[in-house]
């Protein structure tokens, strides 16, 4: 958080130096992802890690200061973003050059301030500075819909930001609500007072509706029907390195918060969930919160899968198949998850914890990798429209095959890493004995290779269209394709230590007692 903080502002002291401003903008994400990568085998990866960490900003003890948490889960979501975001940075560096001075001289802050609200979202301990984080990330974001200023722009961040201005008085409204039921906000105190709720003289019932409010406030941030209608007006408004991060980084924030909250604080909550559709006779009934998370989770995911799948089929721009594309691939992601809070078998429910995390790792490669590809070919052509591209494979070939690694990656090829992805989705409905969701990810799957397909065809192979055939590729921004490409290959490759870091993840979000233990309120938050 402090390298990217001061990487942030100093970039805004550089402002008149470009150079100076460029160098560090990518010192910054090297150094980013150094300590990233420090922090990982340090806490989790090591022979010797303890697997959790804590810190209690100011010395204050917890509950009552604010905790920062690193654990697998949190290793394992920034290490997925780092990778993302260095590639993001680099790309930018000839980007930028291409638009005007006034919005070259805040894209570097703004890039830093919106990884820096997605680091605090991740490592934060306690729900309040979750929602700070939250707004840290989205003031960034605001401005990068609005980056170009155009009606359009304009018209996509209106639309972007009143949606998460509603949201975020929601997000407010749920942590008010749970801070006046339980009397804290600190995570590891919340799940200890869930969990015996006489001990502490509280009456835990109405959490579940205000849970119900934050999965619908996260299902926002990750873009899951329906709470999808933002994504592809604000995905093509944005510069496509900010869109790579978009996809690749914040909406697994959305998705890092159901399982955080559901898996590490309120799945020990012994709270009575009885929720009827009135006259249907149709209703979920449980013992945990997770009763209702299970069934609204699966069916937001399942209808993210067909209608993302369905809505990129016919898009006439790159970036829109990518954009519809991205709802129906986090859709694999949701699944899953609903898969571990309905199941009552904790093998299950770990194999579901690390199938979606090692499916969020491929989407955010293969998809930061696909709208950087998308970023090139619109400077390479000035377009991304169908109609006015081809033939970009034999002009173009290392981007070209960039996209197409990109694309084997997304649909699920081995030995590429969204093969293991797309498996362990697989394996977790069938070891579900869910003949439906089996079926559903087959067609979503299939929705994948269509749409790409199409893409493929109207704008790599066929006749040399004039924008291509007069069109030159940046030379760094291929190298920084080649690379994300090759690293999409190498873990997949590689995939025995990516496995066992999204293992010690789930583990990680699973392991209640590990967490409140680590944070300890009543000892004031000291590691073990």
């Amino acid at each position: 958080m402090l390298v990217v903080l001061i990487t942030a502002v100093g970039t805004m002291i550089f402002r008149q130096h470009p150079r100076a401003r460029t160098a560090l903008t990518v010192a910054g994400a090297v150094g980013y992802a150094g300590t990233v990568a420090a922090l990982a085998w340090t806490i989790v990866l090591a022979p010797d890690a303890p697997g959790i960490a804590t810190y209690q900003v100011g010395g204050h003890r917890a509950p009552y200061g604010i905790t920062l948490v690193a654990d697998g889960l949190s290793a394992f979501m920034l290490a997925t973003v780092a990778a993302v975001a260095l590639a993001s940075a680099v790309f930018s560096v000839g980007y930028v050059s291409n638009i005007d001075y006034d919005r070259r001289t805040f894209y570097n802050p703004l890039f830093h301030f919106l990884l820096l609200g997605v680091t605090g979202a991740f490592l934060t301990g306690d729900l309040f500075n979750l929602f700070v984080w939250f707004e840290v990330m989205l003031m960034a974001s605001y401005v990068f819909v609005a980056y170009y200023g155009g009606p359009q722009h304009t018209r996509a961040a209106l639309w972007y930001v009143a949606l998460n201005l509603v949201a975020s008085a929601v997000f407010l409204l749920a942590v008010g609500g749970i801070y006046a039921t339980t009397g804290t906000l600190n995570m590891a105190d919340l799940a200890e007072r869930l969990a015996d709720p006489d001990a502490y003289g509280i009456d835990a019932g109405p959490v579940v509706g205000l849970f119900a409010l934050l999965l619908s406030v996260f299902a926002l941030k990750a873009g899951l029907v329906p709470f999808q209608f933002w994504i592809p007006t604000a995905y093509r408004a944005a510069p496509p390195p900010i869109t790579a991060i978009l996809a690749g980084a914040t909406k697994k924030v959305g998705i890092y918060a159901i399982v955080r909250l559901s898996f590490t604080v309120f799945a020990g909550a012994q709270i009575g969930v009885s929720l009827e559709i009135p006259g249907t006779g149709i209703g979920i009934a449980g013992d945990t919160p997770l009763a209702f998370v299970g069934p609204v989770l699966f069916a937001m995911g399942a209808l993210s899968i067909v209608v993302g799948g369905l809505g990129a089929i016919d898009r006439d721009t790159l970036e829109g198949v990518l954009a519809y594309s991205s709802i129906g691939q986090m859709g694999f992601i949701a699944v899953p998850v609903a898969i571990a809070a309905t199941t009552a078998s904790d093998e299950l429910r770990r194999l579901a914890i690390l199938a979606a995390l090692v499916y969020a790792l491929n989407h955010a490669l293969a998809k930061g990798l696909l709208f950087l590809t998308a970023g090139a070919v619109r400077t390479a052509t000035g377009t991304i429209r169908f109609d006015e591209l081809g033939g970009l494979a034999g002009r173009a070939p290392a981007l070209s095959s960039a996209f197409f690694v990109g694309s084997l990656a997304l649909i699920g090829i081995p030995p590429l890493s969204g093969f293991f992805g797309k498996f362990l989705v697989f394996d977790t409905a069938v070891q579900a004995n869910a003949a439906g969701t089996v079926a559903l990810l087959l067609a979503g799957s299939l929705l994948t290779i269509a749409y790409l397909t199409r893409a493929w065809n109207r704008s790599f192979w066929g006749a040399r269209t004039s924008a291509v055939a007069e069109g030159a590729a940046d030379p760094l921004q291929v190298a920084v394709l080649v690379a994300l490409a090759a690293t999409v290959l190498a873990v997949g490759v590689g995939f025995d230590p990516v496995y066992e870091f999204a293992e010690a993840a789930a583990e990680a979000a699973l392991d209640r007692d590990g967490y409140v233990d680590a944070v300890d309120p009543e000892n004031g938050g000291e590691n073990p």
